[in-house]
């Protein structure tokens, strides 16, 4: 049965179907054939059950105040003010693309959000200032991939649901971790930029008085994430609480600029729509899949198939890692996330590991899902604002971001304290 379900929804995948749609199919032949009750009757009920629950409401939110930063322009202005602070790196603009993207991650949610918001403000600097195409482009598409670690995640908000994980903890545990994969992404851009120095392209003159100034164009993102995280962190809101301030503030920020106008709030409220009916449509297919999975045993029968290998949990965890490179070649990180998890995580968690902190090493591979071919979503969305050329130069540019993302996940088996620290004092 494990074979065969594998090698329906490999099939399906391989269809090009949405991949919405290749779940709820995947789930109604599994149900036709190996269950002799009509599963598919349950399908409203579970629609109903997992649209309504309240915690899922803070998608939209974040979804909403990523478009009103972006077109607004007040990522624009953040992007021009940490350009003139990290210029002076070798690199000069590349480490901007990282650092930006890390201020507009602790306040979007969403990685796509972030590759494009950033990307569409970067790129027009990309050949004036003589950069390296290829490095430019993967800085962009890993990058923008710190959108589902850093507080406030969608993706971390999901899994919460999923495994019945406190969320408060998980944006805590994935707030040091979410630097370091910045710091560490902004090393490897120095160490290349050492050894080829002309990849960092025209660096951009500034005094100490610009870069003063400039401070005031990082504000209100910096304002925006205390509203955001600071309530969720002191207990004065839940995540869809603390997403509500935070799109009040975003539309106060937007008045206090003089940009607050209908026409902006209908291209806003227009795309915030469409992503979050694409987001939506895949968490309740993907929640159907489970639960036909669950009914028709399959999920029972991954359980003893890996308990029967009779690895060592570091073992298992090295094989679970490997599945989840693999399979993040071929599905959506969403998907993979909404999917999955729910087969995988009480495995982990039987081994003895702690769901927050796998909470964040589920992440990091998702992460990695992200700028992985053939499926890599921030690939295609860089690759879309870019405009010309292949694709293959977003590709050879990212993949070398991967080796950071591996060191991260060492260091996270190596010191579990780096995620959960935090949330072990936030616990006391």
């Amino acid at each position: 049965m494990l074979a065969n379900a594998s090698l329906i929804l490999a099939f399906l995948i391989c269809s090009s179907l949405p991949i919405a749609a290749t779940l709820i199919i995947a789930a109604l032949i599994l149900s036709f054939v190996y269950s002799p009750l009509p599963l598919f009757l349950a399908a409203s009920e579970i629609f109903w059950k997992v649209s309504t629950e309240f915690t899922l409401t803070s998608v939209p939110l974040f979804v909403l105040l990523g478009e009103i930063l972006l077109r607004s322009g007040i990522a624009e202005r953040m992007y021009g003010a940490v350009a003139l602070w990290l210029n002076r790196l070798p690199g000069g603009l590349l480490h901007a693309n990282i650092g930006a993207s890390t201020l507009f991650s602790a306040t979007s949610g969403s990685s796509v959000a972030t590759a494009a918001t950033i990307g569409t403000v970067a790129l027009p600097e990309v050949r004036r200032r003589g950069y390296n195409e290829r490095l430019f482009l993967g800085s962009l598409a890993a990058g923008g991939t710190l959108g589902i670690l850093i507080p406030p995640s969608i993706h971390l908000i999901i899994y919460g649901m999923i495994t019945n994980t406190s969320v408060p903890k998980l944006y805590l545990a994935a707030t040091v971790p979410g630097l370091i994969m910045a710091a560490l992404f902004s090393l490897l851009i120095v160490v290349i930029c050492l050894i080829k120095p002309s990849y960092g392209g025209e660096r951009i003159e500034a005094s100490w008085s610009q870069r003063f100034a400039s401070l005031a164009d990082l504000v209100p993102i910096i304002l925006l994430f205390l509203v955001v995280i600071g309530s969720i962190y002191t207990g004065f809101a839940t995540p869809t609480e603390a997403a509500s301030l935070g799109l009040v503030f975003a539309l106060g920020l937007v008045w206090w600029y003089g940009r607050l106008s209908l026409e902006l709030l209908h291209e806003c409220f227009t795309g915030a729509m469409k992503a979050t009916a694409m987001i939506m449509l895949i968490v309740l297919a993907s929640y159907f899949l489970n639960f036909v999975l669950s009914v028709i045993g399959l999920s029972q029968q991954l359980t003893s198939f890996i308990a029967d290998l009779g690895l060592s949990p570091l073992q298992t965890m090295l094989v679970v890692i490997g599945f989840f490179v693999v399979l993040g070649c071929f599905l959506e990180s969403l998907s993979m996330l909404v999917t999955i998890t729910p087969l995988v995580a009480p495995i982990v968690v039987a081994l003895g590991y702690d769901p927050v902190w796998f909470g964040v090493i589920l992440t990091i591979l998702l992460e990695l899902a992200l700028i992985t071919p053939p499926v890599g979503i921030n690939l295609y969305v860089v690759q879309a604002i870019r405009g010309r050329g292949s694709i293959q130069d977003v590709i050879a540019g990212s993949l070398v971001f991967v080796v950071s993302m591996f060191a991260l996940i060492g260091l996270l088996f190596a010191f579990p304290e780096i995620a959960l620290w935090l949330p072990a004092r936030f616990a006391e």
